[in-house]
């Protein structure tokens, strides 16, 4: 089991990779970009040469990508739309300059459930005819907060299986957000019946990536706080989810709370004392 954090890319690529050795990363995940704005600068050859020896040397990997914010691919609006499939399109081809193997995007935000999914899938189809490489793109399921789109299985299961390009889709998993969506992780059993949902509506072959968030709010809250492991509303649950045989294989990301690294460095230390020795 490989554990990391979502690391700023601030001063370039090449202070990523001593960000994560300070935090003790085995994977990482990273913006290619500024994730608050649509404006971009190229990449600059030599920084991501830097990045992409060091994380060779250091054995990081995978290495995931975060798409933007601003990006909705479930707009009805025709303009933020094709924004949307522009910015996706841009981030499949800098994942794969970072030598990054996926590229998570967040499920947009819709009033009408059944347009909003058709467009997603439209715009995932679009941007994979426009770009083919090896990257493959893990939609993310999100907290249900306002018109966000994607907060249960079953819908996440309809995007999917709807993507003509199979092996380039997959999901990622935030636990923050499938308990503040109304799935309990609190006990054993929750966390067992919880991946059993998950298996039964997407399937398990498809998840590659757990995000390993804590909550700050309540079970079906509909609110995205992540907190602290083990400190949060799930708890002791955190170490049920970690220690699941469905997800012994899987590279776990935290995107905890931090004012500086101190905080990531106790998360990790706490993520670690969770995994019971097999």
């Amino acid at each position: 089991m490989k554990l990391g954090f979502h690391i700023s890319i601030a001063g370039g690529f090449k202070k990523v990779t001593e960000r994560a050795i300070k935090r003790e990363c085995a994977t990482i995940q990273l913006f290619s970009r500024n994730p608050r704005g649509w404006k971009y600068t190229q990449l600059d050859e030599e920084d991501i040469s830097i990045f992409t020896k060091d994380i060779t040397r250091y054995s990081i990997d995978p290495v995931f990508v975060h798409m933007p914010y601003l990006p909705n691919l479930c707009s009805e609006d025709d303009e933020l739309f094709n924004k949307s499939v522009k910015s996706l399109i841009e981030d499949l081809n800098r994942s794969e300059r970072l030598n990054a193997q996926f590229l998570i995007v967040h499920i947009g935000s819709n009033r009408n459930k059944k347009v909003g999914m058709e467009r997603m899938i439209k715009g995932i189809n679009q941007a994979f005819s426009k770009i083919r490489n090896g990257v493959i793109l893990l939609i993310e399921n999100t907290a249900g907060a306002g018109n966000e789109l994607g907060y249960n299985f079953e819908d996440l299961g309809t995007i999917l299986n709807e993507i003509e390009d199979q092996k380039r889709i997959g999901v990622v998993l935030d636990t923050a957000h499938a308990f503040e969506a109304g799935y309990d992780l609190r006990t054993e059993k929750a966390v067992d019946e919880t991946i059993k949902n998950f298996d039964r509506n997407i399937g398990i072959n498809r998840l590659y990536l757990i995000h390993f968030n804590d909550s700050r709010t309540k079970l079906g809250s509909r609110s995205d706080r992540h907190w602290h492991i083990t400190r949060g509303e799930i708890g002791k649950g955190m170490g049920y989810i970690i220690n699941h045989s469905a997800f012994k294989h899987l590279p776990f990301i935290m995107e905890t709370p931090r004012t500086d690294t101190k905080e990531d460095i106790m998360n990790m230390k706490i993520a670690k004392s969770l995994i019971k020795e097999i």
